[in-house]
């Protein structure tokens, strides 16, 4: 048997989980007993419940069963910044291309309107076609916008540049010196969402909560070791992300990094009236890759998200949640500094899985073994469709889309450790080192 030695936990007050509605009920059972089924799923996030959704589909007779190991909204898809992005986000012609820009486009708004249709069907909160603002601070910083801007008009995806006085409007401070603006993303709950969409799967899918995976025995058949219980299956899909490796048939493709967020209390008439007249709910991403994301909400919050760090055991101790906390408020204050005495009523960590080339992990490794990892921050569109599409493929569904998926999906090789705990943690100190006030 493969023993799975690093487990998921819960990495400090996961602030989106708690502000969302029904946010305590259990959407599945704990896995008890010995099961059999046609699939079994792993991991109910964005992807793994776009996977389970579409087979079913596809397959209605098939039984099929998706598992997590914490509960759904708990994972990485309820920790992120909320973001869901149309444009590609690592936007860089001179390697990829116009056309694989603008494939990657069309795919990330095919997630996009899916989930749209579901938050609809489900009437699911916290949905807002804000769009997205990538800013800058420092002026070493604004060249970036500059080149992004460049390859956005060059690939033909409309945008605006929003500076001064009227970007200081938009979005009630004057911190940042200019932005571009894309009216194609929208800001969500990330928990309110993924656990609005479970209600999107149908009888032949059996939802199993707070049941980690101890162990696997790849067969055929395969057979899944959990506390008390077990399911026998000739399929498992591997939807866990940055745990992917943990299961023995993914290794030197990821880099799992942990960030962390902060939220503020809801700020009051007074403060509203005072600093934020006028001003709509917001999201910005830094001009750095290394700076700080920050979102003005729906229910009238400030979100902070930025330090990063590779971390082997997959979890974040107490005292590098104390180090963010202060991160957070420096960048806080530093962008609000008429908010010092709003709090932070919620600090969190996360784990999110890149690849060097920024190319994800959709993988066939053995016979009824099915890999999807490496979603490069933006787990949310790029999840879903890679879901939706590895439940075609396991089908033998043909299409233009799922063939670019296939060929654009080739992650290049990274060391293990420790070589790779020590160039991650080298680049991310040299990274932020140069987003200096981004941060």
């Amino acid at each position: 048997m493969h023993k799975i030695s690093k487990l998921p936990q819960v990495d400090g007050d996961l602030g989106w989980l708690e502000t969302a509605p029904n946010s305590t009920a259990r959407l599945g059972t704990r896995l008890k007993g010995h099961h059999e089924f046609d699939v079994v799923i792993i991991g109910a996030g964005f992807t793994g419940i776009s996977t389970a959704i579409r087979f079913a589909e596809i397959n209605p007779s098939a039984r099929i069963a998706l598992v997590d190991a914490l509960r759904v909204g708990e994972g990485a898809s309820g920790r992120n910044a909320g973001f869901l992005i149309d444009l590609p986000h690592n936007m860089n012609f001179a390697k990829t291309g116009v056309e694989h820009a603008r494939s990657l486009f069309k795919l990330n708004n095919f997630a996009i309107e899916r989930l749209r249709e579901l938050k609809d069907r489900f009437s699911i909160p916290s949905w807002n076609d804000a769009g997205k603002y990538m800013a800058g601070h420092e002026d070493s910083n604004l060249p970036g916008l500059e080149n992004f801007s460049g390859m956005l008009k060059h690939a033909g995806f409309k945008h605006d540049i929003v500076s001064g006085k009227d970007l200081a409007r938009r979005l009630g401070t004057p911190y940042y010196q200019s932005a571009v603006y894309t009216s194609g993303n929208v800001l969500v709950n990330p928990a309110a969402l993924v656990r609005g969409i479970t209600q999107a799967l149908p009888p032949s899918v059996t939802l199993f909560e707070c049941s980690a995976v101890q162990g696997v025995e790849y067969g055929p058949p395969n057979k899944l070791r959990f506390l008390g219980g077990a399911i026998t299956s000739p399929i498992i899909v591997q939807a866990i992300n940055s745990y992917a490796e943990q299961f023995g048939k993914l290794a030197h493709r990821i880099v799992p990094i942990f960030t962390y967020a902060s939220l503020t209390r809801p700020l009051s008439d007074e403060q509203i009236l005072r600093h934020f007249d006028g001003v709509k709910p917001w999201g910005l991403t830094s001009s750095h890759l290394a700076g700080t994301t920050v979102r003005f909400t729906d229910d009238r919050r400030i979100f902070v998200r930025n330090t990063y760090d590779y971390l082997p055991e997959l979890r974040a101790s107490g005292a590098k949640l104390e180090a963010a906390f202060k991160n957070h408020r420096t960048s806080f204050e530093a962008r609000f500094p008429f908010l010092k005495d709003v709090e932070f009523e919620y600090t969190w960590g996360g784990v999110f899985s890149m690849t060097q080339n920024h190319e994800p992990v959709f993988a066939k490794p053995e016979e009824g073994v099915y890999v999807l990892s490496g979603c490069n921050g933006v787990g949310v569109v790029k999840g879903t469709y890679l879901g939706y599409y590895m439940a075609e493929y396991m089908s033998g569904i043909d299409s233009e889309d799922l063939r670019f998926i296939m060929q654009s999906s080739k992650p290049t090789w990274i060391p293990s450790d420790p070589l790779r705990l020590i160039g991650a943690r080298m680049r991310i100190a040299w990274e932020a080192s140069r987003a200096k006030g981004d941060v």
